[in-house]
């Protein structure tokens, strides 16, 4: 059994599949820029957003930072402060600077005086004393005279102090005679106060790896400072409950050394939000277009593919051999030329059959009109022959009798055989009637029995008598006659034709076998079809109008295929016991 194809999309469904395919890919690719786009603006503006908030801190800072220093250096200048400095008693300085820091400082400021070598003399101002001993102070040294200002760690705080050294004149120039230290502690109320004045995102100190300060809770400050990588460029930090855009700006010592860090940070969230929102508006908008696209390449592919469907039934009808088809011839593009070629083709072809008809008539007509030349010449032969024996004379009885009969026989064959064209020709059949099989084929037999005679052809009949078939007379025997014949002219060398029957269930098999040279390979696949023969006059009529009348009383007539020499005909004949 033939395995059945699978069945093909339309060109319709192949162009719609393909459009929404692309559309949709389109779609994607422009959905995909837009989000992406989108993300980098949102990031752009949340980097320009911490941006902002770092100038903010810068100017805070920086003006608190500058106050500390002309706080400083005011005092530093001031004669009755450089006087109690002079005197070295810590009690003196102490009450001097006291009251000199109160009425020019803040109140929320450290101050500190010290020595050249950073011991601490007196502390005023602000809630707590870093130390004993000032390390920056050493640090700025190298840089005196000139007011240093910087970040510095001590006693594991981290502090922005200003130095400024208080000098006097000597007999050997000036003298350096104490340090003002002014600062601010960097602590939770600082980062507060940041994040109110500057309205940004959350700030985080760090020194030395860990946060000092945060307005974050404490464990994904933690987790900040230990992600976070010194730079001047926007991180993007992942921590477990979320996502933080990171700016820092690293504090440096009054040597420019790094001390900590302060970071700017802002969750993702908005930007998130905004993604999401984003992106359920580009769904809908592809859904949308999706559809759209698809509606308006089913208008148009429907609208290109019309003339298409036009030339596809037409070429089925001319499949159908329905050579009057046109199709319509609309515009001047492909379509319309190649409806105009189509148009064209189908005249030719139209043409074309109509004269092959007309020669096709006429070669048929000289090939029925030498086949019947043929296949009448034996019969009108022997009647030629008979009536000119008959002319002749001196005929006894018995010699009468016997040519009389040949003349009968002979020209009975040439009105079966005219006969038969005609039925053949009309499409009409005779009546069956029962027949015993022994007998059509006797009778065919002894039709060619003078041929045979004269070639040494023995023809060998073993039929049951018993069988008997609802046949066509005449044209059984004329399909029997046909097949002794075609076998006796086979062997003009003599031979021999055995005939023979037997029941096969719900039928009856004749066998008809030669011992000529059998069938040629050239013509045995074209064996039944009309006007095919090998090495014979006539143009092979007989063979196609013998299986003909076989399939007629519902049976067939076929040649087998043999290893030794000789032709097998098998004919098949449905059975009907009385």
């Amino acid at each position: 059994m033939t395995p059945s194809r699978p069945r093909q999309l339309s060109l319709f469904w192949k162009i719609l599949l393909s459009t929404s395919i692309a559309i949709t890919l389109l779609l994607a690719f422009a959905g995909w820029f837009a989000q992406d786009q989108t993300r980098s603006v949102l990031v752009r503006n949340l980097q320009s957003e911490l941006q902002s908030s770092f100038r903010a801190y810068e100017s805070l800072w920086k003006s608190r930072a500058a106050t500390l220093r002309s706080v400083s250096l005011v005092m530093s200048g001031m004669s009755d402060v450089r006087a109690a400095f002079g005197t070295n008693d810590r009690a003196t300085i102490k009450d001097t600077a006291t009251e000199v820091w109160s009425k020019v400082s803040q109140s929320d400021a450290l101050f500190l005086v010290t020595d050249p070598k950073g011991e601490v003399i007196a502390s005023l101002g602000g809630d707590e004393v870093p130390g004993n001993r000032i390390d920056l102070v050493r640090s700025a040294t190298p840089r005196f005279p000139a007011q240093t200002d910087g970040f510095a760690i001590e006693n594991g705080r981290l502090y922005e102090l200003v130095v400024t050294p208080v000098y006097v004149q000597t007999l050997n120039g000036q003298g350096l005679l104490n340090v003002l230290v002014a600062g601010f502690p960097i602590d939770e109320t600082v980062v507060r106060d940041l994040k109110r004045q500057t309205a940004g995102g959350d700030f985080v100190l760090i020194a030395d790896g860990a946060p000092v300060a945060s307005t974050l809770p404490a464990a994904e400050s933690a987790e900040i400072a230990r992600q976070y990588r010194r730079g001047p460029n926007l991180q993007h930090l992942v921590l477990g409950k979320g996502e933080f855009a990171v700016l820092g700006s690293t504090l440096r010592n009054v040597e420019g050394a790094p001390v900590g860090d302060l970071l700017t940070v802002h969750t993702f969230d908005t930007i998130r939000h905004d993604l999401d929102s984003l992106l359920r508006k580009l769904i809908l908008v592809w859904a949308a277009a999706i559809i759209a696209g698809l509606a308006v390449s089913g208008f148009l592919a429907h609208r290109i593919l019309k003339p298409i469907r036009l030339l596809d039934e037409a070429a089925a009808m001319i499949a159908r051999q329905e050579y009057a088809t046109r199709v319509p011839e609309v515009g001047n593009d492909e379509l319309g030329r190649l409806a105009r070629t189509f148009n064209a083709m189908c005249a030719s072809i139209r043409e074309a059959r109509e004269e092959l008809i007309r020669q096709e008539r006429i070669s048929t007509i000289g090939r029925l009109a030498s086949s019947i030349v043929h296949d009448l010449r034996n019969p009108l032969a022997s009647i030629y022959g008979g009536a000119e024996m008959m002319m002749d004379g001196h005929l006894n009885e018995a010699q009468l009798h016997r040519i009389a009969t040949n003349v009968y026989r002979s020209s009975r064959a040439i009105n079966d055989l005219l006969q038969e064209l005609v039925d053949v020709s009309r499409g009409r059949t005779q009546t069956p009637e029962l027949c015993r099989l022994n007998e059509v084929i006797a009778a065919a037999a002894g039709t060619q029995a003078s041929s045979a005679d004269q070639q040494g052809v023995r023809i060998d009949v073993a039929v049951d008598p018993a069988i008997e078939l609802p046949l066509e007379r005449a044209r059984m025997e004329r399909v029997f006659l046909n097949l002794i014949a075609n076998a006796v002219d086979a062997m003009p060398g003599g031979g021999c034709v055995e005939i023979r029957a037997e029941r096969n269930g719900e039928s009856v098999v004749i066998h008809v076998d030669d011992t000529g040279p059998g069938i040629p390979l050239s013509v045995r696949k074209r064996l039944f079809q009309p006007f095919v023969s090998e090495g014979k006059n006539g143009l092979g009529l007989g063979l196609a109008l013998a299986r003909q009348t076989v399939l007629d009383h519902g049976g067939d007539l076929w040649a087998e295929e043999t290893r030794s020499s000789g032709a097998r005909f098998r004919l098949r004949l449905p059975y009907h016991s009385s």
